[in-house]
């Protein structure tokens, strides 16, 4: 091994963050544990909801039905069977004119109707074609937390058998409230998957327990102050409860992604004979840059979430960008504390010793010898032997694996185009869900899907004759079912309007702008579950180019100042891109078309809730990213150094594959246990970017990066004359020669890289 005598170099960030290190680890913990209280009862404060456009016609349309006729609206729905007696039996009809006079007595409850008190227009829909079964409507008022606890306070009342009916409870304030209390209890169990099986991989990984210990305090650290972030957040805007996924996933995820590749240099330096103020120094210098470069490009591809007008997707960029940023901030201020206090303890309950003992000592054992720069170089010299044989591998045929690995991504993304988008809604739940089940009753059993109309709402003076003239005429309209109406009330009335077949459909969408197109001697705005669908799709495609025109170019323009180069940049948006074909195609065949619905336990709805493909994007393009920076940023340090394009590839693949396959792997189990989720959509989040990640970590980091360098040669780091003064003097580098200091000359590469990182 290379002795290193020099004095501790450090530049002004590394005195910041170590000249107190037990001050700033004690500040650290009194600001976690005032997260901790801050952040209490953040997810009760949550919607369940947010995927309409708060500014579309329907948006506006609900409203004032809301506002004009609560009846309209029922928002609550009490599923009365009778069982094996007709809802008109005197003794059933009874008992339910009772219910229905005691749930319009309750507080927070208005617009209160049922089959038995219906005029005879309306009473069909509130029957099932079996006549078992009958509902009675009505509305909750107030915020969506409001609703809730009327909720909690009235079903208990009314579930359950009342003389000789039983009474279920459903209808959309029900789904909603039984979907943010399931997905609070599977967050709790998620994370109680996720966390001791982390630890485990961690240890593997460093093969010391207080190491691996560092990045999960990290995680931590992001997870609660992310939380308080959130519940400030609530006191000015709606905040989805999915959310909620995300921020443990990315919390702990990403911090230990961090976490991992500054632990990793620290302990490469130590291994080299540096003091630990040093190795930190060193550290901030290259690792530390890394870190933070990767964290602006997940930030930004998070960040194109805010463009969209949906407060589900922009809750999710809320949420990233908080932990994303307080998990960089964390790696790159406590961790140089905690690590300058460490120094080379943080090998300690080194596992790999311990299985050691009893063996014959040999060169670099000595007794007492904390570090284990012996065991260092063996355990590296083997993880990065296997690494450089794939590069070899990879390399000798770029053309092959460059092809081969793009036709196979291609082709797991073929399933997508058969992509079919619809709304969230009960059957997000678990088959057994209360609320889900009365809602299948209610489409299985009832005429027309009860709530999966379309309301016409008509604004302005208006005759009878009008009214008539304009029901004839969309009631003679090739999707329309039936026509119902009007309701009038001063200068406003309401139709409703059903659909043939399913409530969002394409007839059903294509009705809408039917509806919309019809002329009518007053304003009419369009409403119903369809026409928020259609609404929700024109509103994301409207912002999609701008949001990935943003991620390209913020992308681009990063990875040129990490790199330097014109061709890297567009390489690594373009591979990205294409990481992410399986995911989508996987997404599609599993979730929508319901392949494996059994074994994963999910009903499918036959379709995909419109924002999922775009927060599946964002997240999942920022991950890879967060790979390929790590990546990189090794290949352009070697580069630097040697000049050598191939062999700064096999290098930059020999020192990350293992670092970046294990950041895969374990941030894989975080999604996996976040899939593990009841609620479709969460399980989809989960387990797709879960397929993501590993998909870019094994297939396109490991095989198609190298084969595509390896084909575009020493060109890859050509840049123009101007871009290259401008990368000269605002670029950076994981390599040292960018410091605020003059750095020391290099080691030859093949003496460095004797000296690997345990691990």
């Amino acid at each position: 091994m290379t002795e290193v005598n020099r004095p501790p170099r450090v530049g002004g960030w590394t005195r910041f963050v170590t000249a107190r290190p037990r001050l700033s680890l004690l500040v650290a913990l009194v600001l976690t544990a005032l997260a901790v209280v801050a952040g209490s009862g953040v997810a009760d404060r949550m919607g369940s909801g947010g995927w309409e456009d708060p500014d579309a016609e329907s948006t506006y349309a609900t409203k004032a039905l809301e506002r004009e006729f609560p009846a309209s609206q029922p928002n609550l729905l009490l599923l009365v069977d009778a069982g094996s007696a007709s809802v008109d039996d005197p003794a059933v009809a009874a008992e339910a004119r009772r219910l229905t006079e005691r749930l319009a007595a309750e507080k927070g409850v208005t617009g209160v109707g049922s089959y038995w008190q219906a005029d005879p227009a309306s009473a069909p829909a509130l029957r099932a074609e079996d006549g078992h079964e009958a509902l009675i409507a009505a509305r909750l008022t107030g915020e969506e937390k409001e609703m809730g606890e009327t909720l909690d306070r009235l079903a208990p009342e009314f579930r359950g058998a009342h003389g000789p009916v039983e009474v279920g409870v459903g209808g959309p304030v029900a789904v909603r409230h039984e979907m943010q209390t399931t997905i609070q209890e599977d967050l709790i169990r998620a994370e109680v998957i996720a966390l001791p099986i982390t630890l485990v991989l961690l240890v593997m990984v460093f093969g010391s327990a207080v190491a691996a210990l560092l990045p999960l305090g990290i995680g931590i650290v992001a997870i609660l102050g992310t939380n308080a972030v959130l519940r400030g957040l609530t006191e000015l805007t709606d905040v989805s409860v999915f959310a909620m996924n995300l921020t443990t996933a990315l919390g702990l995820g990403l911090a230990i992604d961090y976490a991992l590749f500054i632990v990793r240099r620290f302990r490469e330096e130590l291994a080299t004979g540096a003091e630990p103020l040093a190795a930190v120094g060193t550290t901030l210098r290259t690792a530390g840059r890394t870190v933070l470069f990767s964290a602006l490009t997940v930030a930004v591809s998070l960040a194109a979430m805010l463009l969209f007008p949906q407060y589900f997707l922009r809750s999710f960029a809320y949420a990233g960008i908080a932990v994303v940023l307080l998990a960089a901030a964390a790696a790159l201020i406590l961790l140089p504390a905690a690590l300058v206090l460490l120094g080379h303890r943080v090998n300690s309950l080194d596992l790999r010793r311990l299985f050691r003992r009893g063996r014959p000592k040999g060169a670099g054992q000595e007794s007492g010898q904390e570090s284990g720069p012996a065991s260092d170089q063996a355990s590296g010299a083997t993880e990065g032997g296997a690494w450089t044989r794939t590069a070899n591998l990879v390399m000798r045929r770029a053309p092959f694996f460059a092809l081969g690995t793009t036709a196979v991504l291609v082709l797991l993304g073929l399933p997508f185009l058969g992509v079919k988008f619809g709304t969230a809604d009960d059957r997000q739940l678990p088959s057994s869900a209360e609320s889900h089940v009365v809602q299948q009753h209610i489409r299985d059993g009832f005429p027309g899907s009860p709530g999966g109309g379309l309301e016409v709402f008509a604004e302005g003076r208006a005759t009878q004759a009008q009214y008539a003239d304009y029901k004839e005429r969309i009631a003679a309209l090739p999707d329309v079912l039936r026509v119902d109406g009007p309701l009038v009330k001063g200068d406003s009335a309401y139709f409703t309007v059903l659909p043939k077949g399913e409530a969002v459909d394409e007839p059903a969408q294509r009705l809408v702008g039917e509806l919309r197109a019809a002329k009518a001697p007053f304003d009419t705005e369009v409403t119903g579950t369809a026409a928020v669908l259609v609404d929700s799709k024109d509103a994301i495609a409207e912002q999609l180019p701008l949001a990935a025109a943003f991620i390209a170019i913020v992308t681009l323009l990063l990875v040129f100042l990490l790199t330097g180069s014109v061709l890297i940049p567009i390489q690594a948006v373009v591979l990205n891109a294409l990481s992410l074909t399986a995911m989508f195609g996987a997404v599609v065949w599993v979730f929508q078309d319901g392949h494996l619905s059994g074994l994963l336990g999910f009903t499918s709805p036959g379709s995909i809730e419109t924002t999922l493909p775009v927060l599946m994007f964002c997240v999942a393009f920022g991950l890879s990213m967060d790979y390929g920076v790590f990546l990189l940023s090794r290949i352009k340090e070697e580069y630097d150094t040697t000049g050598d394009h191939d062999q700064a590839v096999r290098h930059g693949l020999q020192r990350t594959g293992g670092l970046i396959t294990a950041a895969a792997v374990i941030l894989a189990v975080v999604m996996v246990a976040i899939g593990t989720s009841r609620v479709t959509n969460t399980k989809m989040l989960g387990l797709g970017i879960a397929l993501a990640v590993l998909m870019d970590a094994m297939i396109v980091r490991s095989l198609l990066v190298p084969a595509v360098m390896r084909l575009t040669g020493r060109a890859t780091w050509w840049a123009p004359g101007p871009l290259r003064r401008f990368h000269d003097r605002f670029g950076v580098s994981e390599g040292e020669s960018n410091g605020p200091t003059a750095a020391p000359a290099p080691e030859p590469a093949q003496e460095r890289d004797k000296v690997s990182a345990r691990g």
